[in-house]
């Protein structure tokens, strides 16, 4: 038996004691009370409906009442002496099959009766086992009691007590076997889902299949999410340490060559070696160091930097970048075509410098890494959002190679010319920037051309 069913049974077990312990205090005790109390009320009710009659009640309204409250009706005349009456009632009761040890009216009740007063009287008839109560009114000049036998109640209650003892005793056993039948169906529902969530705490993310229609149901349904999102976060989390693992490999690659030609020729100066040449390569050294090391802050401030969003023209944006452009575009004979097929206003809401860096990164790696002669821009409307879009030829069409773009250090290994070569940080830094504009953004390969592109929503000026 499993504790949840132990538990389960013993609070059933305990509610049903407390329920038939409190049922016995109740019946014993005060049920009594209550009945006799009701009794009185009744003949009460009663009483007050024969007195309102001033000249009697008739013989055959006594008996419709007798029948209706479960009663009898007996009546004597004011006028005869305290035991004609006593014995006119009695004798009108036995033939009403009342045998009653025990039943008088005394001078002083007799007296308040004749002033209009009512009288209650509680026979105990201890050798028949029972009581009889008796209301006694005047109307006119009779006198009428209606009375009604009460059984002793101590030997009835202790039979309803028993027969409750019995009832109880069955209701328990068959609570007990239903709770068995239904803890179980929750018990093994509830060590499915144990087991799944001591799997998942192991890395295992495996699943449950629970059909209960109930709560339980819904609880596995939220755990095989949970498990499916956790399982995506820890591939994501691998793959983040793995590209964390890539990384520092690769920035201790780039800071390691600088370093060390910075060391070598420091030594060659030191020996006496120097040609006039050593203190140049040193600084040019120094300065590559030093640009990357920028980059890194760039990248690493870029995470956490607050940005300060505004209205951009993008169009304008976009010529002006074009225009710094220009010579290296004619220094490297390459023609740019854009089409242009934008409204006469194209504003969204940006960081205007951050923006103008994805913008000159793009055309900075268009430069260095095209095949041919020709960079294509691409501005349309797509839906309420401004598409921007730059390719280039390239003769790398190996879709794994060009996922690795987005990634710090990472480094076509076709560059047109070493002057444009950087660290591959760049396409780290678009990333991130436009991640947090929430932009659309992304590259794609066909036909010998490579494109990157975002997408901005508009707003209206």
């Amino acid at each position: 038996m499993s504790k949840l069913t132990r538990k389960l049974l013993v609070r059933i077990i305990g509610a049903l004691c407390v329920v038939f312990f409190l049922s016995f205090i109740v019946n014993t005790f005060f049920l009594p009370s209550y009945f006799l109390y009701q009794k009185k009320q009744k003949l009460a009710e009663l009483t007050t409906e024969i007195s309102a009659s001033e000249h009697g009640v008739p013989i055959s309204q006594i008996e419709s009442l007798e029948t209706q409250y479960e009663v009898a009706i007996a009546y004597a005349s004011l006028k005869d002496s305290v035991n004609d009456i006593n014995d006119q009632l009695l004798f009108q009761y036995n033939r009403k099959g009342i045998a009653l040890s025990k039943f008088w009216l005394t001078e002083e009740s007799i007296s308040a009766l004749r002033e209009g007063a009512r009288v209650n009287k509680f026979y105990d008839q201890t050798k028949l086992k029972s009581s009889f109560l008796v209301n006694f009114v005047k109307v006119g000049e009779s006198v009428f009691a209606v009375g009604e036998s009460i059984s002793h109640s101590s030997e009835t209650i202790r039979i309803i007590n028993q027969f409750n003892a019995y009832i109880w005793l069955g209701m328990l056993l068959l609570l007990i076997l239903l709770s068995v039948l239904y803890t179980a169906r929750i018990v093994k529902p509830l060590a499915k889902l144990s087991e799944t969530a001591e799997a998942i705490s192991n890395l295992s993310f495996t699943k449950v299949d629970i059909k209960t229609g109930d709560e339980i149901e819904s609880l596995g349904r939220s755990i095989n999410v949970m498990s499916d999102k956790l399982q995506q976060a820890q591939h994501s989390l691998e793959m983040k340490n793995a590209n964390l693992r890539t990384f520092i490999s690769d920035i201790s690659h780039e800071l390691k060559t600088p370093l060390s030609l910075i060391r070598v020729y420091a030594s060659g100066i030191q020996d006496g070696l120097d040609d006039g040449t050593y203190a140049r390569v040193i600084q040019q050294q120094s300065e590559e160091l030093a640009g990357l090391i920028d980059r890194l802050l760039e990248l690493s401030r870029l995470q956490a930097e607050v940005y300060d969003f505004e209205p951009v023209d993008l169009r304008q944006l976009l010529t002006e970048t074009l225009h710094t452009y220009e010579t290296v575009f004619q220094q490297h004979g390459l023609h740019v075509e854009v089409e242009d097929r934008w409204t006469a206003e194209t504003w969204v809401l940006a960081d205007r410098r951050k923006l103008e860096s994805v913008l000159h990164n793009w055309m900075t790696n268009a430069v260095k890494y095209t095949s041919g002669d020709r960079i294509t821009i691409t501005l349309e409307l797509k839906g309420e959002a401004a598409h921007f879009g730059i390719a280039n030829e390239t003769d790398k069409e190996e879709h794994e190679q060009w996922d690795q773009v987005w990634e710090p250090f990472y480094v076509m290994d076709s560059s047109r010319s070493k002057k444009f070569s950087g660290t591959g940080l760049g396409l780290s830094i678009a990333r991130t920037i436009l991640e947090n504009h929430h932009a659309d953004y992304g590259l794609s390969v066909a036909d010998g051309k490579v494109m990157f592109y975002f997408s901005l929503p508009l707003i209206q000026r």
